[in-house]
């Protein structure tokens, strides 16, 4: 990584799931071997017995702590008190870096950092968006606040990391070409993560792992596994792994439909437990930015089936064979149809191993990474 002092680097999010909270930890690991001081503000409210085995995890890299404050998921009065708390926690750490992950997350590390450096602290303003606000359409009365709201913290910030061209483009068709400096850094993942893991002798056909939401695409998930039943003409098997607040629907779902025997419904767990269970793993996302799933998939070896949005095409390919049309239940059967009936389908679909690797490791993220917090950092 490039040479220099060790940095004090606070990350502030809201919610410890998912792949705000992957990127986070990838980060925080990679900057703390390398010698800086690191440490984590998040949200207190949310989180399971899954995010407080990984907080366990990473806690030996966070030389700087893991400071947990009640920060609420919708804009309202409430996050009066958070700024206040936040401010309070991160002036105590006196951070050379804050880097906010998330619509809430980024405007605490605006504000906060803003205020401190009216109080004659250097310290650097970077936010990553991770998706997140970017969701919304910019006709809705929701939209239209998020995002004005977005431009005008902007001029509170230093920088913006994104982590894929697409979160840059949509970025820039919603808010505004951005008036602060900016960089595309890809999501990565740990060398460890790049190791090839057999699939169990109980295995299923396929495997969804991620948030039960339908923002996720579970529901389609399921639709795509009843159809591609039809069109290989036999009984099939899944799983669906993960928790959310859909996860009750879900379940009800596969009772009506019948499936209840053929799709099991279990809770999140380890990622290399769950790509025990099969060699396929499906992502039918209505929206993404650059979801980790899918970097972890390749790194198993596993064969990826994806919809075609957000960042994923800049993974797979733009003419994948493997990506399916958004929301489209019955394009995503056909994909998974052919992957299951087509021998070698996987291995001559899926990207090369070596050149995959070269882009998306955590190293490269985390050293390009680092190289803007100083560039950004010097130029206050």
């Amino acid at each position: 990584m490039p040479e220099g002092p060790p940095l004090r680097i606070v990350h502030c999010f809201r919610s410890p799931v998912g792949g705000i909270f992957r990127h986070v930890r990838d980060l925080a690991e990679q900057h703390s071997r390398a010698g800086h001081e690191v440490g984590i503000v998040c949200d207190s409210l949310t989180g399971s017995e899954h995010e407080e085995r990984l907080f366990e995890q990473i806690r030996p890299f966070l030389s700087l702590g893991l400071r947990r404050i009640p920060i609420h998921r919708s804009v309202g009065l409430r996050d009066l008190a958070a700024i206040r708390n936040s401010y309070n926690e991160i002036k105590s750490l006196q951070p050379d870096i804050l880097h906010g992950h998330g619509a809430k997350g980024g405007a605490l590390v605006r504000i906060v950092g803003s205020a401190l450096r009216v109080r004659r602290y250097r310290v650097a303003r970077f936010y990553t968006p991770h998706g997140g606000s970017l969701h919304y359409e910019p006709a809705t009365f929701a939209g239209w606040g998020i995002f004005t709201l977005e431009r005008l913290l902007e001029r509170f910030g230093d920088a913006l990391v994104f982590v894929c061209d697409f979160e840059r483009q949509t970025y820039e068709e919603k808010v505004g070409k951005p008036r602060c400096d900016w960089r595309t850094i890809h999501n990565g993942i740990s060398d460890t993560d790049f190791e090839a893991i057999p699939t169990r002798s109980d295995s299923v056909d396929y495997i969804y792992v991620g948030m039960l939401r339908d923002l996720k695409g579970p529901d389609l998930f399921i639709d795509a596994f009843a159809r591609t039943e039809r069109l290989v003409g036999r009984p099939l098997s899944a799983l669906v792994i993960g928790d959310g607040p859909d996860r009750d629907r879900y379940e009800t779902t596969l009772v009506q439909k019948g499936l209840g025997r053929r799709v099991g419904l279990l809770p999140a767990m380890p990622i290399k437990d769950a790509f025990a269970t099969s060699d396929m793993v499906v992502v039918p996302s209505r929206a993404e930015s650059m979801p980790y799933i899918v970097l972890e998939t390749l790194a198993a070896g596993k064969t990826l089936i994806a919809s075609r949005v957000g960042g994923i095409p800049e993974v797979l390919g733009p003419d994948s064979e493997a990506l399916a049309e958004w929301g489209d239940a019955a394009d995503l059967a056909r994909v998974m149809a052919k992957a299951l009936t087509t021998p070698g389908w996987g291995k001559s679909v899926m990207p090369d191993p070596v050149a995959f690797k070269a882009k998306f490791s955590a190293s490269v993220m985390a050293e390009k990474m680092l190289g803007f917090y100083r560039e950004r950092l010097a130029a206050i």
